[in-house]
């Protein structure tokens, strides 16, 4: 790959529609979306099974992409949970029950699953415990279903539940009932991504495919189309997501490159998937599956061409160095997106995917190969080799997920921090290419600098954030002199964490616990345990006293008698206890010379520029 790559019309047009989708792109149902038939009364759904069912303890769910309701023509998406019968995939089937919009609550740094289901055009639900097989899928569709549940069913059956999951994630990126503990050991030694189908997956059976073409003598045309083909049928098994028709894209580009005697450019073949995928789906950009997938790829496909191994290094070294520098690559541009997503970072990913990436491949190759074994009754003899390779992974990803830098937490990136990270990231990519690399530092530089000095500038200010989850609402503060202050602990601790950390913060300098409830006091404990907690105010009514102030840095606090908000956004004070336990105060922030009030229950804020409402279910956030 040339720095002039960086020229092509295509790439300057991918920029300008993802710059376009980040400012104005708001997922909402289009005329005709199921979401319109949302009621009281049961409907009779005819749709097409979108995706592979997941298996659930009572319901087995698949998104269903809608053709009729009720006899009438209708569009989009519906999430649905079936009880008793599986749907299957690319089935047209009949579905009776009750649409509603799906269950979301929006808290910052939570996970929002309307919000969710909504970046994947879904804004219904259906539960419903009758399907009807209107129309079986087309026959290459039920073969490839029937071939993904043979191999999956057995695995289950030869071997144990967490050895089949570890399998099923490598082979066809369906973990199926991994534990917990396992899933978490994955996720702090870096190698939850070999539990997820993805382009290293696909480009693995291209070249067997070539391989096996190879040993036959096949002519050129003849082993492409083989490749081709085997690779798709692969990209369809496993579920044709974002990350596998990426890899599918970029090696029709290598292989039609092998083809014509040409370099296919990869990094063409990359933004050509990315361009293909968003016009189909502009949703996808914002998840986060889809980011991590196209950094990662883009991060190794820069680092790999520009930072050679030299030629004369046994191929040994060369073959692990690859590894390194490719994990290495992949880890720096997933820095931030681990960090604002999951409030973690694992260190030992470096070292673990050095040797569990070429066992996963192995895995991939001699699962596959058992599989066919075992369709002529001759599994044993491969099924021991396959097994002691799953004991291998599975202890090898325990091990490293004991280390005791496995798992580093940390909060969220700010947005202009992000930015000054991939400015700089992008140069160092590029080094080894001096002329290009001096080319782009005064630029690369003097964008992050600017960056920086706005993300500055803007954390210089208050924030302010009400969450509400029903009927249960607290008020996270950070001032402008830094001090982090949270109102009430009504909603739970790891929620609470989660939003404490999104807001870029790993402590906490005031938790004023404003009620009479033994929950708002067990989680303000658990709180406690989690960050670094100054001090925990236990101003509840009767425990504290208009006039009560406390001091936090530059910063102070003045309980004053609750100030309530009616429906009609109006105000009124309660000058005095009546008695009740659930009555309670309201506070006075000092900062920076300006005044905030949180009112009574932080239900509301009012600021300089106006009363913030609490929205049931959701954040409100606002800089002042």
């Amino acid at each position: 790959m040339h720095p002039s790559a960086y020229k092509r019309p295509l790439l300057w047009a991918l920029i300008l529609y993802i710059i376009g989708l980040f400012l104005f792109y708001h997922p909402a149902p289009k005329p005709g979306d199921a979401s319109f038939w949302v009621s009281k009364e049961e409907v009779t759904l005819e749709g097409r099974v979108e995706n592979f069912s997941v298996s659930k303890k009572e319901y087995y769910n698949a998104i269903v992409r809608v053709l009729r309701i009720n006899g009438a023509p209708a569009k989009g998406r519906v999430f649905a949970r079936v009880k008793y019968t599986c749907p299957q995939w690319k089935d047209q089937i009949l579905l009776q029950g009750k649409l509603k919009r799906p269950y979301n609550v929006d808290l910052l740094g939570n996970f929002a699953w309307g919000d969710y289901l909504a970046l994947k055009g879904v804004f219904a639900e259906i539960r419903s415990s009758s399907l009807q097989v209107v129309k079986p899928a087309p026959w290459p569709y039920r073969a490839l279903r029937t071939v993904r549940e043979s191999i999956l069913h057995t695995l289950d059956s030869r071997f144990s539940p967490q050895l089949a999951s570890i399998a099923g994630g490598v082979m066809l990126g369906e973990r199926g009932n991994i534990s917990e503990a396992l899933y978490e050991d994955f996720q702090d030694s870096g190698a939850v991504h070999l539990l997820v189908a993805s382009g290293g997956n696909v480009g693995f059976v291209t070249l067997m495919a070539f391989a096996f073409c190879s040993l036959f003598g096949f002519s050129r045309k003849k082993t492409v189309l083989i490749a081709l083909a085997a690779a798709g049928l692969y990209t369809l098994a496993a579920g044709a997501d974002a990350p596998l028709v990426r890899a599918y894209f970029m090696a029709l580009c290598a292989c039609m490159g092998f083809l014509l005697n040409r370099n296919s450019g990869v990094f063409q073949g990359l933004i050509t998937a990315c361009f293909i995928i968003l016009l189909a789906t502009p949703g996808a950009l914002f998840e986060t599956g889809f980011q991590m997938s196209f950094l990662a790829t883009l991060a190794i496909i820069l680092c790999l061409n520009f930072w050679k191994i030299p030629p004369a290094w046994p191929k040994p070294a060369r073959f692990f160095t690859q590894i390194f520098l490719a994990t290495l690559s992949s880890q720096l541009a997933l820095w931030p997106v681990f960090t604002n997503v999951f409030y973690k970072v694992s260190v030992t990913g470096l070292i673990s995917n050095m040797l569990l990436v070429p066992l996963a491949s192995a895995v991939m190759g001699v699962g596959f190969l058992f599989y066919l074994f075992d369709l002529c009754h001759l599994g044993f003899l491969l099924q021991g080799v396959l097994g002691g390779l799953l004991w291998v992974f599975q202890k090898l990803v325990e091990f490293f997920a004991s280390l005791p830098l496995a798992s580093v937490p940390g909060a969220a990136w700010g947005g202009g921090c992000i930015a000054a990270y991939y400015l700089v990231l992008f140069w160092l990519f590029h080094f080894p290419c001096k002329p290009f690399a001096k080319k782009i530092m005064p630029f690369c530089l003097a964008g992050a600098a600017v960056c920086l000095a706005a993300q500055g500038w803007y954390s210089m200010r208050t924030r302010v954030w009400v969450l509400r989850e029903w009927n249960q609402s607290v008020v996270l503060v950070r001032t402008c002199d830094g001090q982090n202050l949270l109102f009430g602990t009504g909603i739970n601790a790891p929620s609470l964490a989660h939003a404490v950390l999104k807001s870029g913060s790993t402590r906490l300098d005031g938790v004023f616990v404003t009620r009479y409830d033994k929950k708002e006091q067990q989680n303000a404990l658990e709180l406690a345990q989690e960050f670094e907690v100054a001090q925990t105010v236990y101003a509840r009514a009767g425990e504290a006293w208009p006039s009560d102030t406390w001091t936090f840095g530059n910063s102070a606090v003045k309980a004053i008698w609750g100030k309530h908000s009616s429906r009609t956004n109006g105000e009124w004070e309660q000058p005095g206890y009546s008695g009740a336990k659930g009555e309670t105060l309201s506070f006075e922030v000092q900062s920076c010379g300006k005044t905030l009030v949180i009112g009574a229950g932080q239900f509301f804020v009012q600021t300089p520029q106006g009363p913030v409402q609490s929205v049931r279910n959701g954040t409100v956030s606002v800089a002042i």
